[in-house]
């Protein structure tokens, strides 16, 4: 059978779907669940997967809320298709990840249907996670991806895009732990660890002016004391250090690390500096995997705006970055909302389950359906593939290294570690 009767097939599999998928994505968007949390979510994919007769493994790769599923022809190429399902915390699905669950259980499910026509093995993955902790991560530190020649995911915007512009991120917290005191009668008594907050905030905003014009740094007090007429003897804040690969990001958060501690040394507050253990790394784009889902998606009739037109410094970060280190992988967008409406917004997550992003469920199961299909089947597709990605493997190999790395800015205070990150904002 010819490679485009099998697309022809795949595509007819996931119409046949539709109203299943479609309810699933809105069932998972009615019920938001932050990263590690996604229960409900896990379980109604897991059991959709396995109600389509595909044994799945719940718990996967060290993860409660992860599973895997593989089928197919143990002679062709193994191609890995992503779900992720986690929400923001406040806004919910406002991220649109009720569509990227649904859209890559419908390109697996698909894909499942052609039964032994399938020139080759399908790896499906429930990555939780994605907006903090960085699961993709976790479970490829567990060999998620061994052994597999590709791997993809869609995600929703306000833009249909080849690929999202992604750079590699960290998160750090610090707290502040000073003396309390009454703020009136004895405030020679205290040490006022929401001045040490305000001081290493401070820092990082003078910082900013000095950095590079693809750095990031953004963040938010969590703790400020607790009554006006009591010196705060704790308080804490939490940044995303942001920069265009993991060197950078390195060097920038050595200087990040120096703001919480001048903040420290000012006040006489004691600081606990706590990086992310997971650096998310930044996107590497594989172009043969990503013109060829471009020539899929056209072919449905979506229409891509060039990402050379973008505005300088749009970029944002995700864990699937970490996966395009490991093997060839692509990450494009499909738009959901109006030009005005951007992802991390409560208007996003409306637009996340109304008819143009029912319509990116579908259609992004499709392109990735039918992308599958040409890895499989197009030995030279496969071959300029992985050519692409060999040409940078030295800098992926440095960068994975980095990020597996539990280094620890700066020096002489106490530090801990916990898994970081930020998502796809």
């Amino acid at each position: 059978m010819s490679l485009e009767a099998l697309k022809k097939d795949a595509a007819a599999a996931v119409d046949a779907m539709r109203e299943e998928l479609l309810a699933l994505s809105h069932a998972i968007h009615a019920e938001p669940e932050l990263a590690l949390e996604e229960f409900k979510a896990a379980d109604r994919l897991t059991k959709a997967v396995e109600k389509h007769g595909i044994a799945t493994q719940r718990e996967a790769f060290g993860l409660k809320t992860a599973y895997a599923a593989e089928f197919g022809r143990d002679s062709g190429p193994t191609i890995a298709v992503l779900s992720e399902y986690d929400a923001l915390p406040g806004i919910g699905h406002a991220c649109g990840h009720n569509i990227i669950a649904t859209a890559g259980l419908g390109a697996a499910l698909a894909l499942s249907k052609l039964n032994g026509r399938l020139p080759g093995r399908v790896r499906y993955l429930g990555t939780p996670a994605e907006e903090r902790y960085g699961g993709k991560e976790l479970m490829a530190r567990e060999g998620a991806f061994d052994r597999a020649d590709a791997a993809m995911m869609i995600h929703p915007s306000n833009l249909n895009l080849i690929t999202m512009p992604c750079i590699a991120i960290c998160d750090v917290t610090a707290v502040f732990h000073g003396r309390a005191a009454h703020a009136s009668a004895m405030p020679y008594r205290g040490l006022n660890a929401l001045d040490a907050v305000v001081t290493a905030y401070q820092s990082i905003a003078q910082l900013r002016q000095h950095i590079r014009n693809t750095d990031r740094i953004h963040g938010i007090i969590t703790e400020g004391g607790l009554a006006a007429n009591i010196v705060p003897e704790r308080a804490a804040c939490r940044f995303y250090v942001r920069a265009v690969d993991a060197g950078e990001l390195f060097a920038l958060k050595q200087r990040v690390h120096a703001c919480f501690e001048a903040g420290a040394l000012a006040t006489g507050c004691r600081a606990e500096i706590t990086w992310g253990e997971t650096n998310y790394l930044d996107l590497k784009t594989n172009w043969p995997m990503a013109e060829s889902y471009q020539r899929n998606g056209e072919a449905l009739g979506l229409e891509f705006f060039p990402v050379k037109d973008l505005p300088p410094g749009y970029a944002g970060s995700t864990d699937m970055g970490n996966v395009s280190h490991r093997l060839p992988s692509i990450h494009p967008c499909l738009g959901v909302a109006p030009l005005n409406v951007i992802i991390h917004n409560a208007e996003f997550a409306r637009h996340a389950v109304s008819e143009k992003g029912d319509q990116a469920v579908i259609d992004g199961a499709k392109s990735m359906a039918m992308t599958v299909l040409d890895l499989m089947a197009d030995s030279g597709l496969l071959a300029r593939t992985k050519a692409d990605f060999a040409a940078t493997a030295e800098l992926s190999r440095a960068a994975i290294e980095a990020s597996h790395k539990l280094e620890t800015p700066g020096r002489g205070h106490a530090h801990d570690h916990a898994h970081g990150g930020c998502g796809c904002a």
